[in-house]
């Protein structure tokens, strides 16, 4: 029997576009939206890592939200993804974020705490009760300090609002001891093995570099559908030197706002700080790796116009991404 899935399969962890002083770039937004949309993403994640989630403020999460369900109309699902290391604030975020028309929201281990995991599944299951949206549970551990243990996650399965994890672990025995064991929906969080994922029953992923080429990963996910294996890793094999310069070198919004600035589909690279552009040396590898992207569905990178002064450095914003 399928499983209903209220998420999508294609999510783009989205970019929050930047003005050169760091302010959001609303137009940019919005034009960033339609994009990956029309590439093929059936949902957005909204002001997660690579959102820059931990230097936007809580109006503009909100307002994130609110502007991707209007350009969305309907044709791809809007996913909440700025949670918090405070339980508290991190419900009241997550129930404004469904009063601004969020789809679903998901919620990311607590960072820096590193509770046991009675109190990871404690703050799961307190988010989960004040919302009635779907939810996922974000596992990352090289940025929160702690996994999501298995036995949290069978526990927390058992909720009838935690309905899917967004796996950044790369622990595939994990990954399907879980699914043999409930109906949790899986989420492959790395953007290199979006394939191996989904070959072992994961329904879909939430990337990075989907911002720049949600089309090859459209056409992954569905050539999976149809036990189409050799199609899937055709597409696949093409993405990994793209992968690789936006995964490898520096952090992925980085790398992303980089290269979607010098294909002039965003008006500036700028990211807050302590994230900056990436230096001389980075950005050639960056390039490096770009100059052996070939034939990758809507992507030309024959106009591609790198600025690294663009890109240098890193913003202060207006007003700090203050949590209340």
């Amino acid at each position: 029997m399928a499983i209903d899935n209220p998420f999508g399969q294609v999510l783009v962890a989205l970019i929050t576009p930047f003005t050169a002083e760091g302010e959001v770039d609303w137009p940019n937004v919005e034009q960033h939206i339609d994009d990956v949309i029309s590439a093929g993403a059936d949902g957005i994640v909204i002001s997660g890592t690579t959102g820059e989630t931990s230097t936007l403020t809580d109006a503009e999460k909100l307002r994130l939200v609110e502007v991707a369900k209007s350009v969305a109309a309907g044709r791809a699902k809007i996913v909440m993804g700025g949670g918090s290391n405070e339980t508290a604030h991190a419900i009241e975020l997550h129930k404004s974020s469904a009063k601004a028309g969020a789809d679903a929201v998901m919620i990311v281990t607590p960072y820096y705490n590193k509770p046991t995991q009675a109190g990871v599944l404690t703050h799961f299951r307190m988010i989960a009760d004040a919302t009635d949206l779907p939810v996922i549970l974000y596992d990352i551990p090289g940025r929160s300090g702690i996994p999501i243990r298995y036995e949290t996650i069978i526990r927390a399965a058992k909720h009838p609002n935690i309905r899917a994890v967004k796996d950044a672990k790369g622990d595939f025995s994990e990954v399907s001891r879980v699914l043999n064991n409930t109906e949790l929906l899986y989420f492959s969080g790395d953007d290199a093995n979006v394939l191996p994922h989904l070959a072992i029953g994961a329904t879909g992923l939430i990337g990075v570099t989907a911002n720049i080429a949600a089309a090859p990963y459209r056409q992954i996910v569905d050539a999976v559908n149809a036990g189409d294996l050799a199609t899937a890793t055709a597409a696949h094999k093409l993405l990994e030197p793209l992968v690789r310069a936006v995964m490898t070198h520096v952090p992925g919004t980085v790398a992303a706002k980089y290269i979607l600035h010098g294909l002039g589909r965003i008006s500036s690279p700028r990211v807050r700080l302590p994230l900056v552009g990436p230096e001389d040396g980075e950005a050639a590898i960056i390039e490096d790796d770009l100059n052996l992207v070939r034939d990758i569905p809507g992507l030309d990178f024959n106009n591609f116009r790198p600025d690294r002064n663009a890109a240098a450095g890193g913003a202060l914003p207006k007003v700090a991404g203050a949590t209340r």
